[in-house]
């Protein structure tokens, strides 16, 4: 479908499945705005690149996603927001009783309270606009848990929870929010971990991604940035319509255990 006159805002963007999902965006019609805490000219020249790439509109606008203020600036600087996608991130292994107060600050600041803050900032221009499309990049462990991972499991549950309520809350208006839920993706940061890993565990780089960081994914692939993009792509579609409130899984089977 064409996305043509609409306005994307992509949180957490100027790498990995944010930029990803921002360029196929882009391709589907978009405007795309990208974002992140750096205000580097590489991050303003990805905007260039994706904007002379698919002839649409694209910028950057830096903000901090863990400050509430900024969240909220970031969409009001945009000055429109058709579809709004939450999708910055970080994380931090750690058992719980040893996990570092400022690292549980920082991951539910930036991988939930950011969500709360952009879509109560994007809801009214959504309503003016008389369309809206909120998509959070939440994950399969939005649904499910490993150990040592307690504020980020913690903070994608809640965003699956946010995800719900936001959808009942818009139910009776041309709005849906909805929750991607991605397994392990190949990005560039995995990319860096698996020369690593594989001297760790003195595997083969094919050992490596099966048994070690695929582990729990039961299609033994990585999903792509390219693959939540066309999901993305589809909840802003008019099939998608009546799909709101919901999670869609892309995990290569995992949440099916």
């Amino acid at each position: 479908m064409s996305l043509s006159g609409k306005t994307a805002i992509i949180t957490g963007s100027n790498s990995g499945i944010g930029l990803g999902v921002a360029r196929e965006l882009a391709k589907a019609g978009a405007d795309v705005v990208l974002n992140s805490f750096t205000d580097r000219d590489e991050d303003h020249a990805l905007a260039a690149e994706i904007a002379k790439e698919t002839g649409t509109k694209a910028r950057y606008i830096k903000a901090d996603m863990s400050k509430g203020e900024e969240c909220r600036a970031l969409i009001e600087q945009a000055g429109s927001c058709d579809i709004l996608v939450n999708n910055a991130g970080i994380q931090h292994v750690s058992p719980i009783d040893q996990f570092p107060v400022d690292k549980w600050d920082a991951i539910i600041a930036i991988n939930m309270n950011s969500a709360f803050h952009t879509t109560a900032a994007a809801l009214p221009m959504m309503r003016k606009a008389g369309w809206g499309r909120i998509v959070n990049i939440a994950s399969a462990h939005g649904l499910t848990a490993s150990p040592f991972k307690a504020a980020y499991v913690a903070a994608k549950h809640g965003v699956v929870g946010m995800t719900k309520t936001v959808a009942l809350e818009t139910a009776q208006e041309p709005i849906t929010c909805n929750a991607i839920c991605p397994g392990y993706v190949l990005t560039p940061l995995v990319e860096a971990q698996i020369p690593n890993t594989m001297k760790e565990y003195n595997m083969s780089r094919e050992e490596v991604v099966k048994n070690v960081l695929l582990e729990r994914q039961p299609s033994k692939e990585f999903a792509t940035v390219e693959q939540l993009g066309g999901t993305t792509i589809f909840l802003c579609s008019d099939a998608a319509a009546q799909i709101t409130g919901t999670t869609i899984s892309v995990d290569g089977g995992w949440t099916a255990l």
